[in-house]
């Protein structure tokens, strides 16, 4: 199991805006700070420059809420044309109250307004522009990683993360939207503890923890430090945990006790 990790911001990346080559983008930054990836190295990449990347934004002036939008509006205190949007990323509502909204994200996401804000999306100071999630983030992911690869010649893990809350304790923390390369789940059943007792339930969340590890650097506001480098994991065992995508991740829901 690994006993150190070492974690470097990858600064120097310009703003990112629809169109641009986000691999080609990380690569030039990687080159200039002179780092180049080794075999088990990790890039953990932060939602809203694949996003802006992708042009995943949304104009609110733009939006006429249908009524379902402004009942719901009514009822948790928000923007109908926001809810409208929130809506049509979404398979359905989990949780309303007044200034709270968590939904089930088409991806499969339980998170509050389908991961869509208006945070250091835009210079505009009146948040009528607002980002969407990406679609397909683990073959994004994967997509970067053939690239970083065909660059660099090694091969490493690729993770694409965001901010959740949680619904047991307050703040935010860094999850995995997507992931290529990496055990996102780290199924533990069976091996021994230090007392000889096989685990019965443990499944470790390697994609999250990375995530949330990256995002201590990344920050929450004007940081400016959207890709990390995690370097020396190594999650050990006598076999090897298998590269799982961030969306195995997901609880089923007729596992969820809690909807």
């Amino acid at each position: 199991m690994v006993s150190k990790l070492t974690l470097l911001s990858v600064d120097d990346l310009p703003t990112i805006g629809p169109g641009d080559d986000l691999a080609a983008l990380i690569m030039e930054a990687l080159v200039r700070a002179d780092v180049t990836p080794a075999t088990g190295d990790i890039l953990v990449v932060a939602q809203k420059i694949v996003s802006k990347s992708a042009g995943l934004f949304v104009d609110l002036r733009t939006v006429v809420p249908g009524p379902r939008a402004v009942e719901v509006a009514r009822r948790v205190e928000k923007d109908p044309r926001l809810v409208e949007v929130i809506l049509s990323e979404s398979r359905g509502i989990i949780r309303q109250a007044p200034g709270v909204l968590i939904t089930e994200h088409r991806s499969g996401w339980i998170m509050a307004n389908a991961g869509i804000d208006a945070s250091n999306v835009s210079d505009c100071l009146d948040n009528e522009t607002v980002l969407l999630l990406p679609p397909d983030p683990d073959g994004i992911c994967e997509t970067l990683r053939e690239k970083l690869a065909a660059k660099f010649g090694t091969s490493i893990g690729v993770l694409i993360n965001d901010s959740f809350g949680r619904p047991w304790r307050l703040g935010t923390t860094g999850v995995a939207l997507g992931a290529a390369g990496i055990p996102s789940l780290w199924d533990r059943r069976g091996v021994r503890d230090i007392y000889g007792r096989p685990l019965m339930v443990t499944q470790q969340a390697i994609a999250d923890e990375l995530a949330s590890a990256a995002s201590l650097l990344q920050g929450q506001a004007g940081e400016r430090r959207p890709v990390i480098l995690i370097r020396g994991f190594e999650p050990g065992g006598a076999t090897p945990p298998p590269a799982r995508p961030a969306g195995d991740l997901i609880r089923d829901a007729d596992q969820d006790l809690f909807r």
